[in-house]
């Protein structure tokens, strides 16, 4: 996997709340968090946290997908989701 910089996906400096960056943020901690659990297998209130996270990225790309559907494809191509 690539490290992803979120700060590209930034819309000014002090942006921390756009869309495209919450998903950077969460597809990041996501990644980790994956990496984490082919490790410990049994840490299963880290898995479940992981999928909680996964939810919330999937309700945010799909309001990005109802409301801008540039960022939605940029947001997939540039972060390597598949959907």
């Amino acid at each position: 996997m690539s490290e992803i910089n979120v700060d590209d996906f930034k819309t000014n400096e002090k942006d921390t709340g756009s869309t495209g960056f919450q998903v950077a943020v969460l597809t990041k901690r996501i990644q980790h968090l994956t990496e984490h659990l082919t490790e410990h297998k049994q840490d299963h209130a880290s898995r479940r946290g992981l999928l909680m996270m996964v939810a919330k990225r999937r309700k945010l790309l799909d309001y990005a997908k109802r409301t801008d559907a540039e960022l939605y494809r940029n947001l997939l191509s540039k972060l390597s989701l598949r959907r």
